[in-house]
């Protein structure tokens, strides 16, 4: 895995709650388990998904890995705060999956694939142990589909630096838009994209609140420092670009729009 972009700071933590619980009901609204499902979970982080997965489907039974040892620390502490008694916890590396061939009814990923080296192989690996018949679900955002009124180019520069930083640490925030080709290159079959777009103004300020005001901005912010040291921008440019980007928030006729996307492939 390539180096976490946004950090793993106590505020990139509540960010992934903010995040995760802005855009629930659009992302996980179709994604259910039958009963007895075996699901594996790859790149849980933190638990934010975890906890929708397992409230979705009761009678599932979901594994959830991660390579970090302390955010899967939280996440298992997240789940017993919750009472949630169907899933379990392993530190495993998407590459080298310590599962046999086939295990998995079904495989859940979101949020992973834009922070791997490579993503095709971390797909071939989870389509590995899932079993013949049964769905890989990958969900990933694109930051290039981030549009929002009034935008400056102050505000898109310093937009561009999260691409930008992302990509020099060998991550990919635009590969939501990839996610047929890689699910269909992974040798799945039937695959189905569903784009999910957000959409917020002032006649919905939960969804500015919760979106813009504090998953959108605090990503920007969480790499100020690389943006600098790599000569992305200029100290003077940031500050006034990360001011700008309150507009939608601060301005009556402030809007934004993101898309993200759901892809749905099953193993032949």
């Amino acid at each position: 895995m390539t180096e976490y972009v946004h950090g793993y700071s106590e505020r990139e933590t509540q960010r992934l709650f903010d995040q995760a619980a802005s855009v629930r009901e659009l992302l996980h609204h179709d994604t259910r388990y039958d009963a007895g499902a075996r699901v594996l979970e790859a790149g849980c982080g933190v638990g934010a998904q975890t906890v929708t997965l397992a409230k979705n489907s009761p009678d599932a039974h979901f594994v959830s890995i991660d390579i970090a040892e302390d955010s899967l620390a939280e996440a298992a502490e997240l789940v017993a705060r919750e009472r949630l008694a169907n899933v379990e916890f392993r530190r495993a590396d998407v590459y080298d999956l310590p599962f046999d061939e086939a295990s998995f009814d079904h495989v859940f990923v979101c949020y992973l694939l834009e922070h791997v080296p490579d993503p095709d192989g971390a797909l071939t690996a989870l389509a590995r142990v899932l079993k013949p018949g049964g769905t890989m679900t990958v969900i990933e955002g694109d930051h290039g589909s981030c549009r929002w009124h009034p935008e400056t180019d102050a505000a898109r520069r310093a937009w561009q630096c999260l691409i930008d930083v992302q990509a020099a640490l060998g991550g990919d925030s635009l590969i939501g838009r990839r996610l047929y080709p890689l699910l269909a290159g992974a040798g799945l079959t039937d695959v189905r994209v569903s784009p999910r777009m957000v959409y917020g103004d002032h006649s919905r300020p939960a969804v500015v609140d919760a979106f813009w005001a504090r998953t959108i901005i605090p990503m920007v912010h969480g790499v100020h420092d690389r943006a600098i040291e790599m000569g992305l921008i200029d100290a003077e440019t940031w500050t006034r670009g990360v001011r700008e980007l309150h507009l939608p928030i601060d301005r009556t006729d402030g809007t934004f729009t993101y898309t993200f996307f759901n892809a749905v492939g099953v193993k032949g």
